[in-house]
């Protein structure tokens, strides 16, 4: 079992910047692929960016260039830049933990969601 507890959403003004964090307890970090997910108001919940567990990066067209993903396994947490920010990044982030073991379905565990509003 994976519990994952995400941190440093906020308010910020447009083109500022904001780290979020998300650390796990519970089981073998290093074996997830880690990934940040947003949901705006009445929108679907989407991928913002994906870090395997070899560290290969994947990123949403609307975020390229202006967020970046990375994560430290000695510390069981994934981390989340994001700089130039825009009004619409607002929305709920999510933290996710997935794997898919040799048989069987992906297993997939969710953070609570940490608000990040951006506005003057």
């Amino acid at each position: 079992q994976v519990q994952l507890v995400e941190s440093g959403g906020g308010l910020v003004q447009p083109g500022g910047s904001l780290r979020l964090s998300c650390t796990a307890s519970g089981s073998i970090f290093s074996i997830y692929a880690m990934g940040w997910y947003r949901q705006a108001p009445r929108k679907q919940r989407e991928l913002v960016a994906v870090i395997t567990s070899g560290g290969s990066t994947n990123y949403a067209d609307s975020v390229k260039g202006r967020f970046t993903i990375s994560r430290d396994n000695a510390k069981k947490t994934v981390y989340l830049q994001m700089n130039s920010l825009k009004s619409e990044d607002t929305a709920v982030y999510y933290c996710n933990a997935a794997r898919t073991p040799a048989v069987g379905p992906t297993i997939t565990h969710w953070g609570q969601g940490t608000q990040v509003t951006v506005s003057s």
